[in-house]
């Protein structure tokens, strides 16, 4: 005898005419019967659930196999129903609400793929729209986001269940931090989304955009030519790797280059596809095995992305020391006059030393600092201030003076002629003609200000 589901029975009594059942209904039907068909076919158990993983971490042909089955099984059943709005279809909405992402999917459709980041906290849905994170009218249950968790953590087999923070990568990249456990109160676990924007921006469209003067595009231009070593800083979400990345993109194709990161975030082999540049992925562990590497390295030039603890920092600053050029990190930091004190400090306390000693020769290894902010509109990013930064021996003193700096009761910048004499030499040496241009365009800036 055929057995007999009640909700399967009140879902075809409420829908009446249009023999159409509820959304939730069918979801748990079509569940039901993936696991009853399953149950059925032991004997190739092992590729059932090699399926079910590659659907769940994302692979394309394993969710059209699921998808292809819903569609399978709504013909069979011979029914409908109306899905929610942030699903594109209704077998891609039972998909997701049964083994996909739930309502975090809309995130990874077109309307959102210039949003940055989503999050979920207990069972509600953010996403980041225009420099904001806006609520979503989606939910998710506990039980729901524990499958969730579950499934995302088949991306990392070598990650226990039982820990209360977890870090992983998605298959396009998209980096997912959970925290549970002790690490949350009752009911609001986080998972948040973090990707990438790959950058198409040039110095104009970032002009265009406010984030930078229009009239310091050539400018620019001219700083990268001449191999200057700069630092990007400022607090997370201002721009720092966007503009570190256009910077990088106008890099000369034919120079050797390595890039470190700790998270896989800019593409150079997408932005610079030509570019004989290395990319490492190495955390703190890693890099301690590799520093003799980097350090013997024959390449023109580094790449420090996000720079988050002594070690990194203590890699750029002794290739730096060494006479490289074309170095470029970034740095978490709220005041750029504090950044040679402050990434002293970091080296030092992460291998020893003396802080002043220190943040002398981090003084010396770089050219300028750029910092940029967040305004109150979130959408809004702004270079802050561009510093000039040297040692000098004759003083002892570190010098950081001011080459530009925005008004924000103006929205304008204001510029000043300043040209070290250490800055001139380095540049004179390295493109004579690309710094009479800069210094030409530098007079012109700086007498509109």
């Amino acid at each position: 005898m055929e057995q007999f589901y009640l909700e399967d029975y009140l879902a075809a009594s409420d829908s009446g005419k249009n023999s159409a059942y509820s959304f939730e209904s069918l979801c748990k039907m079509i569940n039901r019967d993936f696991l009853k068909e399953w149950d059925e076919q032991k004997e190739d158990i092992r590729t059932n659930l090699d399926i079910q993983k590659n659907a769940i971490i994302g692979y394309k042909k394993e969710v059209l196999f699921f998808k292809n089955k819903i569609i399978e099984l709504l013909k069979k059943y011979g029914k409908t129903a109306e899905f929610p709005r942030w699903y594109n279809s209704l077998e891609d909405g039972i998909y997701h609400e049964n083994w996909g992402l739930s309502g975090i999917a809309e995130w990874f459709g077109e309307e959102y793929k210039e949003s940055s980041s989503a999050k979920v906290i207990g069972d509600r849905i953010y996403f980041m729209e225009n420099g904001r994170m806006r609520i979503k009218e989606q939910r998710i249950t506990r039980e729901r986001r524990e499958q969730l968790i579950r499934a995302l953590l088949l991306l990392a087999p070598e990650e226990r269940l039982d820990k209360n923070f977890h870090e992983l990568y998605m298959l396009d990249g998209t980096r997912v931090t959970i925290f549970g456990g002790a690490m949350v109160k009752e009911g609001q676990d986080v998972m948040i989304f973090r990707r990438y924007i790959i950058p198409t921006y040039t110095f104009e469209e970032q002009a265009a955009r406010g984030t930078i003067p229009a009239g310091a595009v050539p400018l620019f231009k001219e700083m990268v030519a001449l191999g200057y070593n700069i630092a990007v800083t400022g607090a997370v979400r201002t721009a720092k790797t966007t503009f570190l990345s256009t910077w990088q993109s106008c890099e000369d194709r034919d120079l050797e280059g390595v890039m470190v990161e700790t998270d896989p975030e800019i593409p150079l082999h997408k932005l610079m596809p030509d570019a004989p540049v290395v990319q490492v992925l190495a955390d703190n562990d890693r890099l301690g095995g590799i520093i003799k590497n980097l350090l013997r390295s024959d390449a023109d030039y580094l790449v420090m992305a996000e720079a988050r603890d002594g070690l990194a920092l203590d890699v750029a600053v002794r290739l730096a020391a060494k006479g490289g050029r074309r170095m470029k990190i970034t740095y978490h930091t709220r005041e750029p006059l504090n950044f040679p004190y402050d990434v002293a400090s970091e080296i030092v306390g992460s291998g020893g030393g003396d802080v002043y000693f220190m943040a002398k020769k981090v003084a010396s290894s770089f050219d300028y600092i750029f910092h940029f902010i967040q305004l109150k509109d979130k959408s809004r990013k702004k270079l802050r201030s561009i510093h000039e930064i040297s040692y000098s021996r004759s003083t002892d003193s570190i010098l950081i003076n001011p080459v530009c700096e925005y008004d924000c009761i103006t929205d304008s910048w204001r510029w000043k002629n300043i040209i070290g004499a250490d800055k001139r030499k380095a540049a004179e040496e390295e493109d004579i003609e690309a710094f009479k241009r800069f210094s030409g365009l530098l007079t012109e800036l700086g007498g509109e200000s």
